[in-house]
């Protein structure tokens, strides 16, 4: 993978995990870094279910329906990852 593709998959990912926790209501107590990683896992997860359920990801627009399955596993991704990060927090404070 070049510089270009880490590049480009960082700023896809802080899109994604910035949409997926506008998505969920409350506040997400999880760092920054937790959801651009999470946002890049969902990229690659919500491109691959797309593809199985048969919508189509290589047109030559934004793909919507695409972009509507990785939020929607972003979302996902940060409701679990602030659950466990939340959790493992409180105990720390005991």
């Amino acid at each position: 993978m070049t510089i270009t593709g880490i590049l480009t998959a960082i700023v896809i990912g802080l899109i994604i995990g910035a949409l997926g926790r506008l998505v969920l209501p409350g506040k997400q107590r999880i760092p920054i870094w937790l959801t651009i990683l999470i946002g890049i896992v969902a990229a690659f997860i919500g491109t691959a279910i797309a593809r199985a359920i048969g919508i189509p990801t290589q047109t030559s627009g934004i793909d919507w329906l695409e972009l509507l399955v990785q939020v929607i596993v972003a979302a996902l991704g940060v409701a679990l990852a602030a659950s466990l990060y939340g959790r493992r927090r409180s105990r720390l404070r005991l």
